[in-house]
């Protein structure tokens, strides 16, 4: 199926009704046109689709044929689609294998970490597989540690290359070995009395090296990241990362998330830090090689073998935080499952494609770019979203998908909307954001008992800076009113 079709001809927004006039598939309502009319807002840049479950008919359909960004709530296409083609208890194995023998704890050659792209490998659970390692009776590695992240293909190079913060997680590309969403976490807590910033990394990768210039400064907190600038150096390696600044004296204890080192040098170093901090010896340095399990070990058992959380698990942080680089690794999935290996992207859109044609849905207006929305490329309309969802909900798997979106007022992405109302609670939703994108699509369970499906597309200019949510929120309030 052709998954870049050109966007639809857009429709146009009507008049208001007057109070008691029946609503009509094409008006507005009136909370919802005054926020529009304010911010003059182009009717061509807005899609809604709103019906209720079961329903013939929708309730409101404004430009729903529209072909626009809808930023991350591309993500449950994704995350549906997962669930249609791999169930709710499909799991993502990493494997170890070792090259060499064992003797008196000493492992006598490599180690082999052979990933499959599991998507919450954090390092709690990396922890626990080195425990495993040592149960088996190794304690020291006498050569690599060899890193075999084959089965998604290397088809990306620079993480800056959509917004310019190449440190930022919601940019960490796709690494089947990935450890630990390749972030790391920074605190910074002023020290007056030695009149410096300590600054402590977690988890600090062996082979990063922390260069702290911040110099402490009287007065206040504040600034841009409280006046902390951070510099990578290391032209491909990324493995200096340079902390410079001044920093108030009054500052509370400060945290940023940041994503430094590349996808397999990053597991290493979390790998070896982890390791030694347990007692343990790596006296070897990282390769990185696809076809790791060569011909002598292809055959071979792995060493040792874990499993990821089910995808039931998995999706409840694709959808209620908005992880991207979960999503990116679930698409994948969908590719390497029916194409092979490595995974591209351009095989998890055949799969996206089939699987949906599979189901009698035809979307001619979608183009998909990672499976994420992070992306300025990436289209769908609001009528085909709420058909997605529409599927969902009579779909064997709803119980899982509906638990993985966010709870307005209560998780997720939506904590902080509708809190301590009638309405909290009383909404699964999926947010999207992007520079003049805000879009927001889910379920409302009404006031009255009925269940609806709301779709809202916005792209318009500061769409993402105010009247985007501002317009979501009066048109999730009057829905949940029917």
């Amino acid at each position: 199926m052709n998954m870049r079709v050109s966007a639809l001809l857009l429709g146009f927004l009507t008049a208001v009704p007057a109070v008691g006039q029946t609503l009509q598939q094409g008006v507005l309502p009136d909370a919802v046109q005054r926020v529009y009319t304010a911010f003059k807002v182009s009717p061509h840049q807005v899609g809604i689709y709103v019906a209720e479950i079961d329903a013939g008919q929708p309730l409101l359909n404004i430009n729903g044929a529209a072909s626009l960004n809808p930023a991350s709530t591309i993500k449950l296409l994704t995350t549906w689609l997962g669930l249609e083609a791999l169930g709710p208890a499909w799991t993502w194995p990493t494997e170890l294998y070792i090259d060499g023998e064992i003797d008196q704890g000493v492992l006598h050659g490599d180690l082999i970490f052979k990933g499959y792209g599991d998507p919450y490998f954090v390092t709690e659970r990396l922890w626990s597989l080195q425990r495993q390692l040592r149960l088996l009776g190794i304690d020291t590695i006498d050569g690599d540690l060899v890193i075999d992240n084959g089965y998604f293909a290397s088809e990306y190079s620079d993480p800056g290359a959509f917004d310019g913060e190449a440190l930022r997680v919601y940019n960490v590309f796709p690494d089947a070995t990935l450890i630990n969403f390749q972030a790391v976490k920074l605190y910074f807590q002023p020290d007056p009395e030695g009149n410096v910033v300590n600054v402590t990394v977690d988890p600090l990768p062996a082979n990063l090296t922390i260069e702290n210039r911040l110099k402490l400064k009287q007065g206040h907190c504040g600034g841009y990241h409280n006046g902390v600038a951070l510099q990578v150096e290391g032209e491909r390696a990324r493995d200096r990362l340079i902390l410079s600044g001044d920093y108030g004296q009054e500052c509370e204890l400060y945290s940023l998330t940041r994503s430094v080192l590349t996808g397999p040098t990053h597991a290493y170093g979390v790998f070896r830090t982890l390791w030694e901090e347990a007692g343990g010896t790596l006296t070897g340095k990282l390769r990185v090689d696809a076809h790791a399990l060569s011909d002598r070990l292809e055959e071979a058992e792995p060493f040792l073998r874990v499993e990821s959380p089910p995808l039931s698990a998995v999706i409840r942080y694709i959808n209620k935080y908005s992880n991207n680089v979960m999503s990116r690794h679930l698409f994948l999935t969908l590719g390497a499952e029916m194409y092979g290996v490595p995974a591209t992207r351009a095989n998890a859109r055949r799969a996206a494609g089939v699987l949906l044609h599979e189901r009698g849905l035809n979307f001619p207006e979608l183009r998909l770019d990672n499976g994420a929305g992070l992306s300025r490329d990436t289209r769908i309309s609001a009528a085909s979203l709420g058909s997605v969802l529409m599927h969902a909900e009579q779909s064997v798997w709803m119980p899982e998908f509906i638990s993985s979106l966010s709870l307005a007022g209560l998780d997720g992405t939506l904590r902080k909307q509708f809190k301590s109302e009638d309405a909290t609670g009383r909404m699964h939703l999926k947010t999207g954001r992007l520079d003049d994108v805000y879009a927001t699509a889910g379920y409302v369970h009404a006031r009255s008992g009925r269940e609806y499906i709301v779709v809202i597309l916005q792209n318009f200019p500061d769409a993402d800076d105010g009247p985007g949510e501002e317009a979501q929120s009066a048109l999730l309030r009057w829905v949940f009113e029917q």
